[in-house]
């Protein structure tokens, strides 16, 4: 894939570039109309074929946010077309890097020498590249490492790049900006945390510490001398990408191993450090020849106070699911309903999220769950297509619910998705106090 030279970092630059790509996706909708006049039976799968690709050329280019918004898109399966999200998933693994020159003066700028004179050997070539950063290979003596290195300009356009998605948003989803005020600051402030890589060192260390004793599990290990607020290095680690992995057809029992293990590891860090590892997509996970998890990057971690973790966990138990009281106590603690609800209000949001919790917590209230089990995914799309097109919960759901439900449901629908491509089949333990001593230091 051809390096870049340049990224727009300006706001008035990367606004230019978004609205070519407007013009373009206004074509496309002007041909496919053309088209349908000839053949009324003609589909959308051309036109958003067409969409998908002049969209993430242009951000692809523009990287940071931008980008980043397309990757988290391309793990909602529920609501995008396939189009976008065999597109969007690119933004994973597969975007234009930094050419040479953009690299050394990164170098230049934080260690003020180039990569060579850092390490005793580096790859100029990017071996991947993503929405915030590209990594290279380096060796200190024989130590093989991987370097990340940010994008240029990255943490600059973030607050520019939300406020021109954020009048899109608002309209697209009938949205008041006073409502969903607290959700964009969640949202500027977590992207702003993954431009910190020395945030991102520390956590990565701090995860390490607290969950390097759980079996099956295995992390890198950074070095600071090596690293700075835009270059992380850390371990070369060997594995497959959990995509790869699931292509290479592993046996049931093996996709399980990894199931369980992806499993486990999650419910230690939500039941034990009360924090969640939040960007759960197959390019930052590995699994080894020993079919063992390894953790990548640590730059969005979501940290869950103690006020929104116990009404969510009671979420789980299936009496305080079926008793209206008891249920309306524990939504009402997280932010469920507004002062302005009138009783009728109230009653509705209590059917709906009844519903929804019991469709989404269904594997925290089984001993054995089968991820790989199609009906329940087929459950999850029903709702999802059942509620999308209710207009009484569209005038009602604005702006509702706890901040940290962005990434708190971002994590355990990554979680989920990833575990349904494994096809794994897990045992879930429901006693918490005993799971959190199976799995002590």
């Amino acid at each position: 894939m051809k390096p870049i030279d340049h990224i727009p970092t300006s706001k008035i630059k990367r606004a230019s570039q978004l609205a070519k790509t407007g013009v373009k996706v206004g074509s496309n909708y002007l041909k496919y109309y053309g088209e349908k006049l000839v053949n009324p039976e003609l589909d959308k799968s051309k036109l958003n074929q067409a969409n998908a690709e002049d969209i993430y050329n242009s951000l692809k280019h523009l990287k940071g946010s931008a980008l980043k918004a397309a990757q988290m898109l391309s793990m909602e399966k529920n609501i995008m077309p396939s189009e976008f999200i065999e597109k969007f998933s690119l933004a994973q693994f597969s975007v234009p890097p930094l050419s040479a020159p953009l690299v050394n003066k990164t170098f230049r700028t934080y260690f003020h020498k180039p990569p060579e004179a850092v390490f005793d050997r580096f790859n100029p070539e990017a071996v991947g590249a993503a929405s915030i950063g590209q990594v290279h290979e380096a060796w200190s003596g024989d130590k093989k490492l991987a370097v990340k290195i940010q994008y240029p300009g990255v943490a600059e356009s973030i607050s520019s790049d939300l406020a021109m998605v954020k009048p899109v948003a608002l309209r697209l989803f009938n949205l008041s900006a006073a409502d969903v005020e607290h959700h964009f600051k969640e949202v500027e402030h977590k992207l702003l945390e993954e431009t910190d890589y020395t945030l991102e060192l520390q956590q990565g260390q701090d995860m390490i510490a607290a969950c390097e004793h759980l079996p099956g599990i295995h992390f890198p290990r950074y070095y600071p001398e090596f690293s700075s607020s835009r270059i992380l290095t850390m371990d070369w680690m060997e594995g497959q990408h959990l995509s790869e992995y699931v292509k290479s057809q592993p046996t049931q029992a093996q996709r399980n191993q990894v199931g369980q293990t992806l499993w486990d590891f999650y419910m230690y860090q939500w039941h034990g450090l009360r924090k969640l590892h939040a960007d759960p997509h197959p390019g930052n996970f590995l699994v080894n020849g020993d079919h063992g998890l390894i953790v990548l990057d640590f730059g969005c971690m979501k940290a869950i106070p103690e006020s929104f973790y116990q009404p969510s966990v009671e979420l789980l138990q299936t009496a305080n699911l079926h008793d209206p009281h008891l249920l309306e106590q524990q939504l009402a603690r997280l932010e469920i309903f507004k002062p302005t609800d009138q009783p009728e209000d109230i009653a509705y949001m209590l059917k709906v999220s009844q519903e929804m919790v019991a469709v989404l917590t269904q594997p925290f209230r089984a001993a054995h769950f089968d991820f790989g089990e199609p009906t329940y995914f087929q459950q999850i799309n029903q709702l999802s297509e059942k509620y999308s097109k209710d207009p009484q919960l569209r005038k009602l759901s604005g702006g509702r619910g706890s901040q940290h439900f962005l990434y708190f449901n971002r994590t355990f629908f990554g979680l989920y998705l990833l575990l349904h491509d494994l096809q794994a089949q897990i045992e879930v333990e429901q006693d918490i106090p005993r799971f959190l001593a199976r799995f002590a230091p």
